[in-house]
């Protein structure tokens, strides 16, 4: 078991996690992210027994098919979300992109296609399904679908369930609230809400890794991808990127984190404003 002197991984033991890491999802761990694998997988090594580092790594690397391997994935690969996070999205997707859809479909077949990739615990996916439903006039008449992916099954447990803890609606309005979540209390007996049945039957959640074959082609009116490619090198940034172009419809938007940018990769989209792009 891990004594004092292992709670940081070794250099051998951290490159083979890098290397596995890439290999699977593209994720690229640099050593800046050394102490968080070691406070990751040092979790895993008490719970599964194994005697150190070294020996976990041995385990789970030769069964790459196993459920401790999708363990061992899901532990390096989360991320924190929340409703309405980086808002300004969000406002662009009301005030910008929906009105244009709305006005040339009105007339015929009225449909919305989005997707949500890294979608995370599924506060994302919730808050587009919410900013759809606010924004177009009878939205019960459109068909609107919208996909949800991510790498990790934990997370997309969560998001699937679509219940959260009260303070993860610090950013939804009463308004809102009252309409698209439903009060429930955990067995903890603290206060929790569940997503209504309005937003919920618009999102499919699926499992999903970015740098495999994607079951669908699209085309899409809307991705979103935040917060996911600032785990990639530029080269599979690059590579990424340009597979969500050929997902889009002509005039479809792709919606970055705040802290990505498409700088320095060459891609065909057009400049919108900060972490928004138009094919």
């Amino acid at each position: 078991m891990l004594g004092t002197q292992e709670q940081e991984i070794a250099e051998p033991d951290f490159k083979r996690v890098a290397e596995a890491v890439y290999a699977h999802c593209g994720i690229n761990l640099t050593a800046a992210k050394k102490q968080l694998v070691s406070a990751r997988l040092a979790k895993r090594v008490r719970q599964t027994g194994a005697r150190n580092y070294s020996d976990y790594l041995d385990r789970v690397l030769a069964a790459p098919e196993s459920d401790e391997f999708t363990t061992f994935i899901d532990s390096l690969s989360t991320n924190l979300t929340s409703f309405f996070r980086e808002n300004e999205h969000f406002i662009y997707l009301r005030e910008k992109l929906l009105p244009k859809l709305i006005a040339e479909r009105q007339g015929g077949k009225k449909f919305i296609r989005g997707w949500s990739a890294g979608c995370s615990t599924g506060e994302e996916p919730y808050t587009i399904g919410i900013s759809l439903l606010e924004s177009i006039p009878q939205a019960q008449s459109w068909d609107i679908k919208l996909l949800a992916t991510d790498l990790s099954t934990r997370v997309l447990s969560k998001a699937t369930g679509g219940v959260y803890e009260a303070d993860r609606l610090e950013n939804v309005t009463p308004q809102l609230k009252g309409k698209y979540f439903e009060p429930r209390r955990l067995a903890t007996g603290d206060q929790a809400y569940a997503v209504a049945p309005a937003v919920r039957n618009l999102i499919a959640f699926r499992y999903l890794n970015l740098m495999e074959a994607w079951p669908f082609n699209g085309p899409f009116d809307f991705i979103f991808c935040r917060n996911v490619m600032i785990y990639f090198d530029k080269p599979t940034q690059e590579k990424l990127v340009n597979r969500y172009y050929e997902c889009l419809r002509p005039g479809g938007v792709l919606f970055t984190g705040h802290s990505e940018s498409l700088t320095g990769t060459k891609h065909g989209f057009k400049f919108v404003q900060a972490t928004i792009y138009q094919k």
